[in-house]
């Protein structure tokens, strides 16, 4: 066992270190009067010349980082700022806006194409804190690594936080032909992981800036921060009609850009088809009347999707998609009439303790967790824990969660997931 945990070791921690350091370098890259600043910050943006202006779609996640952007960007060219587009609402394509608040005049993005929940901001406060062990806030650089689609946020490098403007265009959900000082674009709603993201399509040079529809690992289907459904066939969908405008140049919202477009309907393709895969053996599973737990077991990518370097499960993996589908199309109940009305979770722990014995499972935890069987020995730390025994009380206990939170963490390739581990045995 301890040589098993030591290989799952290399095939984690180590991975994500290898994927981090040959992912998220410095790169501009630059198309005609198109430019995008990839590994400038967590999230990258595109400055576009105008006739006498600057369009910037996205802005960075720090007035910091958006302002060393546009440091560079006077090697070229010596106008300012006048029109930002933000190809969707999260923070880090906006955090860095601010720093163009004395030029800025038009700041674009498109409306959602659904509304989010009622009541939803009432969960502000629990989606702050799984928010927060998600990103890894307040971690250590060593901790951390790396956000999985990005390098660390500025905030968390040192950098001013947050500065956003507020849109003064919210343009509705559709197909909108503009003229921007000489530049003829279109902004075109495509929901995918959020529903108001839009994608910036340059014609005449063939270039789409894709906000984060598109970025070089497995996507987040499903955040574990909370979310409501993100629709998968949507998501596909909108990859389609990425796929469908036959770009020669694509500028995703993370991760570096594609150039040729050859790679592009193939990289994108196989991304579009990987995730259309994974939706459609979900519902499969689901019709043969599987437990959510066999299908997660079930819905493995094969080869040819798996072996993709741009399919690594650095940030969002494969089971938590095949969850979210599972519940977001059949809800909690799986089917399985023993967890239709289940016995509370404090009698099935008491009674399972009763059977195995309090010292027996107390061992045997600490065995597995010698063994780097970290994953077991926290489920039955858990069960201990329920069944309000002494022990998962102790000191010594708390002692052993922390280190298999974090050997645990260790083994996982996703940044969110060891971010969260981690997290929490920082919380003990």
């Amino acid at each position: 066992m301890a040589h098993d945990a030591a290989d799952r070791f290399v095939a984690g921690e180590q991975e994500l270190i290898a994927y981090t350091a040959r992912t998220f370098e410095r790169r501009r890259t630059d198309c005609g009067r198109a430019h995008h600043y990839a590994g400038w910050a967590h999230s990258s943006a595109t400055i576009i010349e105008g006739a006498t202006s600057l369009i910037l779609v996205d802005a960075l996640d720090s007035p910091d980082s958006a302002r060393e952007m546009l440091a560079d960007a006077r090697t070229y060219t010596d106008k300012p700022v006048k029109t930002i587009i933000y190809t969707h609402g999260h923070p880090d394509h906006r955090g860095g806006s601010g720093a163009f608040r004395d030029t800025a005049e038009d700041v674009i993005c498109m409306a959602p194409s659904a509304v989010p929940l009622p009541g939803y901001n009432r969960l502000d406060d629990v989606l702050g804190v799984r928010g927060r062990r998600q990103h890894g806030y307040g971690l250590t650089d060593e901790e951390a690594i790396c956000q999985g689609i990005g390098i660390r946020e500025g905030k968390e490098r040192g950098l001013a936080g947050y500065d956003m403007l507020a849109p003064t265009r919210v343009l509705a959900s559709g197909r909108h032909k503009l003229a921007i000082d000489g530049v003829e674009l279109e902004l075109i709603a495509a929901p995918g992981e959020m529903d108001d993201t839009l994608y910036v399509w340059l014609p005449a040079e063939r270039v789409l800036c894709c906000g984060d529809n598109y970025y070089a690992c497995w996507p987040n289907l499903y955040a574990i921060r909370g979310t409501q459904y993100r629709s998968v066939a949507q998501w596909a969908d909108a990859l389609s009609a990425l796929i469908a405008l036959e770009p020669e140049v694509l500028f995703p919202g993370h991760t570096p850009a594609l150039v040729g477009a050859a790679l592009i309907q193939e990289q994108v393709g196989t991304y579009r088809d990987a995730i259309a895969w994974v939706f459609d053996q979900t519902l499969a599973c689901m019709n043969e009347g599987m437990t959510l737990e066999e299908t997660v077991e079930a819905v493995q990518l094969p080869e040819r999707f798996a072996s993709k370097p741009y399919l690594g499960e650095f940030y969002g993996t494969v089971a938590w998609s095949v969850k979210s589908i599972y519940t977001g199309y059949l809800g909690w109940f799986d089917g399985a009439p023993e967890h239709l009305v289940p016995v509370p979770a404090r009698e099935r722990a008491l009674e399972l303790v009763a059977l195995i014995g309090e010292e027996r499972l107390q061992g045997r935890i600490e065995e597995l967790a010698r063994d780097g069987s970290y994953q077991m020995a926290l489920e039955l730390l858990a069960l201990m824990a329920q069944a309000g025994c002494a022990y998962a009380e102790s000191e010594s206990a708390r002692d052993l969660k922390r280190a298999c939170l974090k050997g645990r963490a260790r083994e996982m390739t996703s940044a969110n997931a060891r971010h969260y581990l981690i997290a929490s045995a920082r919380e003990l």
